[in-house]
């Protein structure tokens, strides 16, 4: 039987020619971290000074023993970042060049001190570009010429910091006679019938032996011969139960094993799970455009969706118990698909083991991001050998709905000056619409393959067009205002969000003794998108009075923009289903403490907007929208059940004062917009008058006019301690109250992010992790909380 055994322990780094402590797996920075040879690179501007750290050559060392007792012992490297030269007592294994693949190397018989040697991942790239030539890219680091994790030379959110080192487990694997080196699992349903095809690649040591495998899977169990290196055993599983995303249904999951045998004794077993369902990317052109609608189980979805960075910038720092945390955050609020994308990693398999059991559908880019990227060799055949790979390794996930080309090259080839730049030059569309599309139709039929996010299906339309296929909905944060999301219904909203700085405790911790102010040294050094602060700003002015010298109301204020932003998107374009298909917010998740798009900071800390999606991705939904019959209250379920509620619509005053309402019976059919026309005389005349509309203990509210242009009456409100929170009773109107629990306790989370009370309305904020709190610590809570007030 295969014996395989972890090499963990005894690992040195060499550096200035001393032996360091090493972490296997981990990396350069971690260990020079944990050695206190250099300061935290996410604390102040620790950045900089560890940016030598990426230029220079690095080597690992252990020793490795002599096995015997099988005819074959291999060395397996899971992940090396990136450029390495593998050597055993000075004799040289292998070299590679790639992050995102595994290598096996043959080591029978041998021992002796192993040594990784890591070239400094600059000096590989430098010396790719110099064979291949020059290639544009959105960012002036080289990432396009290295298969390494492009965000680690930095990005528009994250810090530059170049990696290295062994960032995957490795181990020795001890077999004889065969071992399997390869499971292709084919999974579809039809009518009931489930059926597991698992096309098996073997590796001999005995050519001349006689193989079979024998897999189950539900109770079933077949064989099949080996013949050669090759096999395929069928299964067909009856009543199966479907796997379904997240809110429209279960996840029932179903272990797999497969054994591979020689005269009946197992030399090798491979184990996974996997789900039943069916999932199709709906295309067809129609009278709005060209569609781009997920299908599972034959149910049409609006997708729910967040963009996925790497949750570190040292991927070897990400836990399972990490991964299920930011998971389990993004379910909770109602999302049900995560965008792995393009400019950071294939996920460790707790990563995609955590989206099976939550039953959030996984769309997969390809590790292409914001670069034209060279087709020549030495990088073409380490493309086509990563994409197999890894193709392979993710199949059996029923959470795997979707391969996507790249992020953005496709855009950028036809709009960022490319075309002319490059001349003729090869730059990654031979990939894009060649190769990886023929790699996944030959090993992994059973998804679909898009070329790109955004793409339109075909060179016929602009590759950003909004009425074809996927959109990428940046003109509103670089130059415009939020508001011009309304503008357009694109079919799938792949990527669209605003900014807005970390919560207050994460700033603490990142900008240690610094006095903060938005252009504060460590504030700007935190801030990595171009002209960031300036964007926040301009975008801030055209509904908020920009707060002077005042951090922590313009703190507040940028984060209810951001809040603000989503919603604008989100609410207009869920009410125009089915013609929009989805919405995929830029981003979940942050990899350091700094300003930038995610719902979630770098510290693991919920800003304000990853509260108000769950409102937006409810299965239910009131917004108003303006039509062209003038404005409607669109009720959105999405929900299997029909929507049959009182509604109940009021114009107020700000003051309080009630000056119509209606009620009605609310109907909207099951997956479907219903939308309600606003009687004349319930809509609001100038802005010291407002809308607010009631159905099913769900609320929307309409102001006719940009909040600077409100004058809002000055909020009062009683703050009480309570059994389990914080309970706030309004005596006016008190808009957006958000409480910022970690200025009370660092540790202390909410359950709530804004909420708006009308006059005599009361609600408890939720509260966990506040140490040492009394019964008389209401005025430390009405401290922390902030809200909108007259000209502010």
């Amino acid at each position: 039987m295969l014996e395989a055994t972890p090499l963990t322990e005894g690992w040195i780094l060499r550096h200035e020619g001393d032996a360091l402590p090493a972490s296997v797996p981990g990396c350069v920075h971690t260990d020079l971290l944990a050695a206190g040879l250099i300061p935290d690179p996410f604390l102040g501007r620790g950045e900089t000074e560890v940016a030598w750290v990426g230029r220079r050559e690095w080597t690992y060392e252990t020793d490795l023993a002599a096995t015997n007792g099988h005819e074959q012992t291999d060395l397996v490297f899971d992940g090396l970042d990136t450029a390495a030269e593998i050597l055993l007592d000075g004799r040289l294994l292998g070299r590679t060049r790639n992050m995102h693949r595994s290598y096996r190397f043959d080591v029978t018989g041998l021992g002796g001190r192993l040594s990784v040697r890591f070239a400094s991942a600059y000096a590989e790239a430098e010396a790719v570009r110099g064979t291949v030539g020059e290639r544009p890219a959105a960012y002036a680091e080289p990432y396009q010429y290295i298969r390494k994790m492009a965000c680690s030379f930095g990005w528009d959110w994250g810090p530059t910091l170049v990696t290295a080192g062994i960032w995957r487990p490795v181990r020795l694997e001890r077999w004889s006679t065969a071992r399997v080196a390869r499971v292709r699992p084919l999974v579809t349903v039809e009518d009931g019938l489930g059926r597991v095809e698992l096309h098996v690649d073997i590796e001999r040591s005995r050519v001349e032996a006689e193989l079979c495998v024998e897999a189950t899977v539900g109770g079933v169990r077949a064989r099949a011969r080996i013949d050669g290196t090759r096999g395929v055993v069928r299964l067909d599983v009856p009543d199966v139960r479907l796997w379904w995303p997240r809110g429209y249904g279960e996840q029932p999951l179903y272990d797999v094993e497969l054994t591979l045998l020689h005269e009946d004794r197992a030399l090798d077993v491979w184990r996974r799970r996997i789900g039943f369902r069916t999932v199709e990317l709906d295309r067809r052109p129609d009278e709005s455009g060209t569609g781009f609608t997920l299908v599972v189980n034959g149910e049409r979805l609006f997708a729910r969706g967040v963009n996925w960075i790497p949750d570190d910038v040292f991927p070897s720092r990400i836990t399972r118990e990490r991964y299920r945390k930011r998971l389990w955050q993004a379910a909770r609020v109602g999302v049900d698909l995560v965008r792995v994308w393009g400019g950071g990693i294939y996920e460790s398999e707790d990563f995609y083991d955590t989206c099976d059991e939550l039953g959030l559908l996984v769309w997969q880019d390809f590790l292409f991001a914001c670069a034209a990227y060279p087709e020549e060799q030495p990088l073409r055949g380490e493309v086509e050998a990563e994409a197999r790979e890894n193709v392979v390794r993710l199949m059996p996930h029923p959470s795997l709905v979707l391969w996507n080309g790249n992020n953005e090259n496709l855009w950028g080839f036809r709009d960022w000056g490319w075309e002319e730049r490059l001349g003729g030059d090869s730059w990654g569309e031979g990939y894009y619409l060649g190769v990886l599309p023929r790699v996944v139709a030959e090993l992994d039929p059973t998804r679909p393959y898009t070329a790109g996010s955004p793409w339109s299906g075909s060179w016929e339309h602009h590759p950003n067009d909004p009425a074809h296929g996927t959109h990428h909905s940046w003109e509103v944060w670089n130059r415009e205002d939020y508001a011009d999301y309304r503008l357009h219904v694109p079919r799938f909203v792949a990527e669209f969000g605003w900014q807005a700085p970390p919560t207050y405790a994460t700033l603490r911790r990142g900008l240690p003794g610094e006095e903060l102010t938005p252009d504060s040294p460590g504030m700007l050094h935190h801030q990595k998108a171009d002209d960031g602060n300036g964007k926040l700003e301009r975008g801030l002015a055209r509904h908020f009075a920009v707060p002077e010298g005042n951090f922590d109301r313009w703190h507040y204020l940028m984060q209810v923009n951001q809040a603000r932003a989503a919603a604008a998107g989100i609410e207009h374009w869920r009410s125009h289903w089915p013609v929009c298909a989805g919405t995929v917010i830029w981003q979940l998740n942050d990899c350091w403490p700094g300003t930038s798009w995610a719902a979630i900071d770098g510290d693991g800390r919920p800003k304000p907007l990853y509260h108000e999606l769950r409102r937006l991705y409810a299965d239910r939904l009131l917004t108003f929208q303006t039509r062209t019959q003038g404005l409607v209250l669109a009720a959105v379920n999405q929900s299997a059940e029909e929507w049959a509620d009182t509604l109940t619509l009021r114009r107020m005053s700000l003051e309080g004062a009630v000056i119509g309402e209606v009620s009605s019976q609310l109907g909207a059919a099951a997956r479907s917009v219903a939308d309600i026309r606003v009687p004349r005389e319930l809509k609001p005349v100038g802005p010291e008058e407002f809308l607010v509309a009631d159905a099913g203990g769900l609320r929307a509210l309409h102001f006719p006019a940009p909040d600077r242009d409100i004058p809002y009456p000055k909020p009062e409100f009683d703050v009480t301690i309570a059994a389990f929170g914080i309970t706030v009773t309004a005596h006016t109107l008190v808009r957006d109250l958000l409480l910022q629990a970690d200025r009370l306790d660092p540790d202390a989370r909410t359950n709530r992010g804004l909420v708006t009370l009308l006059p005599g309305e009361q609600i408890t904020i939720g509260v966990r992790g506040w140490k040492n709190r009394d019964d008389h610590d209401a005025a430390n809570a009405r401290s922390a909380m902030y809200c909108l007030e007259p000209g502010r």
